[in-house]
């Protein structure tokens, strides 16, 4: 095999790795998290704020300023969270489905 072809088995080899956890295997797809987003958070976090406590947006300094630092700690709010934020069960939300929401949380709201 030459070596760019081999490259590009390689290249292609680690994005379908990097991607596999977000696979859904209850759909028998990939999950949308911006999707996912949208249907269980934007109602009260629309564009990354907080209807709620306007002191707990999902900016980063804020996230930051109240222990929040990494997707599994939002996964862990998310199933045990304070006062004014419902509570999603893994009969609702998947551990994929919300580490995808967790992920994109970190990645979109800066």
């Amino acid at each position: 095999m030459k070596k760019g072809m081999m490259a590009t088995v390689c290249m292609m080899a680690l994005a379908a790795f990097a991607t596999a956890g977000f696979a859904d295997t209850k759909k028998g797809g990939k999950i949308d998290a911006a999707a996912e987003f949208k249907e269980h958070c934007a109602s009260c976090h629309a564009d990354g704020g907080n209807i709620v406590n306007p002191k707990k947006t999902l900016k980063k300094a804020d996230l930051e300023a109240n222990g929040v630092k990494s997707w599994k700690d939002i996964v862990k709010l998310m199933r045990n969270p304070g006062p004014g934020m419902n509570k999603f069960e893994k009969k609702d939300v998947s551990d994929k489905e919300a580490k995808a929401i967790a992920v994109y949380i970190l990645k979109t709201f800066k």
